[in-house]
C-alpha cells in the first residue's frame, strides 16, 4: 500500500480512501492508480463494505498529476507514455465498475485528472469554497482520465468546451447549478457529509444498490430500447431477491426495512458464496 493512501473503515460499513500527498496538493500517478484500482477491487468482495468514500487530505482533494513527474515522460516513447495513461484509464473505468457507490468528497480544488477523479464518483459532496478545473490546456495538455466524457456528463457542451479551453476555475457553487455537484457543504465538512451519504447508501438493499448502480451508470450512453432491457432484467432478478421480501414487507408494515442481515449473501442464482 502506498504510503500516499490512508485508508479508514468506519462504524457504518464505509470505507475511506484519502489521497495523503499534502506537500503536493495531493497530486497522484501511476502507483496511486493502481493502489486506488487494488482497493476498489478488494471492497468489491468484502461484504464488510457497504460504500467509498474519496477523499484528500489537508483540506484539498486533488491537483491532478504530478507535473515533475510528466515533465520527464517526454524521454519515454508513445508506448510507454500510453501505458502510463492506460493506468490513469483503468482507475476511472474501476471506479466506474464498482458494485459498491462512490462517493468523492471535495475540499479545495479538484484540478486536471484530479476533477475526473472527482466527477468518475457516483456522487460528489463539495464544499462551497472548492473550485473544479480542466487545468491541462494551461500546461499545453489535453484532457485525459475521461475527463471530457464525464463532464459531458452532468454540464451543456458550451460549459464542457469553456472549461476544456480556458482552464478556468469553476467553484463549487457554479457546478452544483450545472448538477455536477451532488451536495454542497461549508467548508470543513465535505468529508463528513460524503460519510454519512455513504453510511445511508451501505444500509440500503446490496443487490438493489449494485442494480441500480448499473443502470444509472448505463443511462447516458445506451439507447432508449437497451436501457429498457437491463431495466427489464434487473427488475426480473429483484422479484426474487430476498431484499425484496425483506423491503416489501416493510412499506405493507409501514417499518423500516432492515437489509443488514442479507448483506454478503449473493445474488440468487448467481453462483456466489452464500
Amino acid at each position: 500500500m502506498s504510503t500516499d493512501v490512508l485508508l479508514e473503515r468506519t462504524e457504518g460499513h464505509v470505507l475511506v480512501l484519502t489521497i495523503n500527498s499534502p506537500s503536493t496538493r495531493n497530486s497522484i500517478g501511476p502507483e496511486f492508480f493502481q493502489t486506488l484500482s487494488r482497493t476498489l477491487a478488494a471492497a468489491a468482495g468484502d461484504p464488510a463494505v457497504g460504500a467509498v468514500v474519496i477523499t484528500g487530505a489537508d483540506g484539498f482533494f486533488c491537483s491532478g498529476g504530478n507535473l515533475h513527474q510528466l515533465a520527464g515522460t517526454r524521454n519515454l516513447d508513445a508506448e510507454a507514455r500510453r501505458a502510463r495513461i492506460d493506468l490513469l484509464h483503468r482507475m476511472i473505468l474501476d471506479i466506474r465498475s464498482c458494485p459498491k457507490p462512490v462517493i468523492t468528497a471535495v475540499e479545495g480544488g479538484a484540478a486536471g485528472a484530479g476533477l475526473s477523479l472527482a466527477l468518475a464518483g457516483d456522487l460528489l459532496v463539495a464544499a462551497r469554497n472548492a473550485f473544479f478545473s480542466a487545468a491541462y490546456i494551461k500546461a499545453g495538455l489535453t484532457p485525459d482520465g475521461g475527463l471530457t466524457a464525464l463532464l459531458a456528463e452532468s454540464v451543456p457542451r458550451q460549459a464542457l468546451t469553456q472549461m476544456c479551453l480556458t482552464g478556468e476555475r469553476v467553484g463549487a457553487e457554479r457546478m452544483h447549478g450545472l448538477g455536477a455537484v451532488s451536495a454542497l457543504v461549508e467548508a470543513g465538512h465535505a468529508e463528513t457529509k460524503a460519510i454519512e451519504l455513504a453510511t445511508q447508501l451501505a444500509r440500503g438493499p446490496e443487490h438493489a444498490t449494485e442494480r441500480i448502480l448499473g443502470l444509472c451508470r448505463t443511462a447516458h450512453t445506451q439507447t432508449l430500447e437497451a436501457q429498457l432491457d437491463d431495466e427489464a432484467g434487473a427488475m426480473v432478478a429483484s422479484m426474487v431477491d430476498p431484499e425484496a421480501v425483506e423491503g416489501i414487507s416493510a412499506v405493507l408494515a409501514r417499518r423500516a426495512a432492515d437489509f443488514t442481515a442479507l448483506r454478503g449473501a449473493g445474488f440468487p442464482g448467481s453462483g456466489l458464496a452464500t
